[in-house]
């Protein structure tokens, strides 16, 4: 018996009625065959199964999978997972973020030494705060993108008094991706609702 609530995340199948709460697959094959697709590509199949990426340039200008100017805000310039990774256009990719769904981005600037791979301690709280979620390394290098679900509908920009930043933002924006996650976390997104309230209280 099949329950019609929750579906597959690798064939999109009805999952079991029997199925444990944090099930993600209906079968071991499709558990199997998710798991190695996670190891070929880190993203969390929550975002590469969204229409909502770009490409971007050097400059972070948005562009279209085919090299036109993109917007945040205009989804017929955006194109699936498959087709934007598929494009030469610009220099990378990136995810858009929309009102249609909590998927939402906590962008750290300057926590990270690209060269030892430490930490700052502040950075390290914010992402033990967020839990078991995708975390990947910003273009810069010394930069974490933490990626979650929460209700934001108004970015926010947070100076810290060493001069850096914990940005957040769920709609109206792109995130520049890289695929280089950070550490072991795991392609999953988390609830970080607790963490935005802690950071904008």
């Amino acid at each position: 018996m099949m329950r019609a609530d929750r579906v597959c995340e690798w064939c999109g199948g009805d999952m079991p009625l029997a199925a444990r709460s944090h099930a993600r697959t209906c079968s071991t094959r499709c558990r199997v065959a998710l798991h190695r697709a996670a190891k070929r590509n880190p993203l969390p199949i929550e975002l590469t199964t969204r229409d909502r990426w770009i490409r971007r340039s050097s400059t972070k200008v948005p562009l279209t999978a085919g090299d036109m100017p993109a917007s945040s805000t205009d989804p017929r310039t955006w194109s699936s997972y498959k087709d934007a990774a598929a494009s030469s256009a610009g220099v990378g990719l990136g995810f858009v973020l929309s009102d249609v769904d909590d998927i939402v981005c906590l962008d750290l600037d300057h926590c990270l030494d690209p060269l030892t791979g430490r930490l700052a301690p502040w950075a390290a709280a914010i992402i033990r705060d967020a839990g078991t979620t995708y975390v990947e390394v910003s273009p810069s290098g010394d930069g974490l993108h933490i990626w979650g679900r929460a209700n934001v509908r108004q970015g926010r920009r947070i100076r810290r008094p060493d001069g850096t930043a914990v940005e957040i933002y769920g709609t109206g924006r792109y995130i520049a991706m890289t695929g280089r996650r950070h550490g072991s976390c795991p392609s999953i997104l988390a609830d970080l609702s607790a963490v935005v309230t802690k950071l904008t209280a």
